[in-house]
């Protein structure tokens, strides 16, 4: 894991992150449909197939590998992981469980049963110890669909990381919807860098359909 911090100085950005990190502080959530069609019918697993499209795409742009370290530096890491939530239900209480990504899909995936096996039965708010400093987290509520989904954090002012939220896909007009909640923090990325993301995700889960 290697963390680089930014030269604000020669930052490109710089005027726009000192606008909504400190004098406008904002972050801003939005809803997708993520066309999950081809991916149902192949009959592969939804939730390591979108942790690893989210992953990759993320791991793709610097603005969504940013971060504040322990020193109170700005920088990004060259590579972060998933940190996602699973559900018990003899307790109706959730765990979160990383896995290390790689661009890798199969590996990927069985990192991904690896590590349920392992840590899924472990209850409490960490199921696998050791969570590193790089990841970003992501979260499945399959219970309900949603058009609008908002997460409201006393201290989410300072964390950069975009916080990605999955609910309950169905069908519409032939297709399968899948509602995709991304949160994101305004000082390191825009509209353009969201919408860019959302599409490359559901290109690539498109390809993922074919990984049968």
């Amino acid at each position: 894991m290697t963390f680089t911090k930014i030269d604000l100085e020669n930052w490109p950005r710089r005027a726009y992150f000192d606008h909504y990190f400190t004098q406008v502080p904002c972050t801003y959530s939005a809803v997708f449909k993520l066309d999950i069609t081809k991916l149902r019918q192949s009959g592969q697993k939804l939730y390591p197939a979108m942790l690893y499209a989210l992953s990759t795409v993320v791991n793709r742009h610097q603005e969504f590998r940013m971060a504040i370290n322990e020193a109170g530096e700005l920088g990004f890491y060259d590579q972060v992981h998933p940190c996602y939530t699973i559900f018990h239900r003899d307790t109706e209480t959730f765990s979160n469980l990383w896995t290390a990504y790689t661009p890798d899909y199969a590996a990927f995936r069985a990192g991904f049963e690896h590590d349920m096996v392992a840590y899924g039965d472990h209850q409490g708010l960490i199921s696998r110890p050791d969570t590193p400093e790089n990841t970003f987290p992501v979260s499945m509520v399959p219970w309900a669909s949603f058009e609008g989904f908002n997460l409201n954090l006393q201290k989410g002012y300072d964390y950069l990381p975009p916080i990605f939220t999955m609910g309950k896909f169905y069908e519409d007009n032939g297709k399968i919807l899948l509602p995709l909640a991304v949160q994101a923090h305004h000082a390191v990325c825009d509209g353009f860098h969201l919408c860019r993301l959302v599409n490359e995700v559901q290109e690539l889960v498109d390809k993922l359909s074919d990984n049968t």
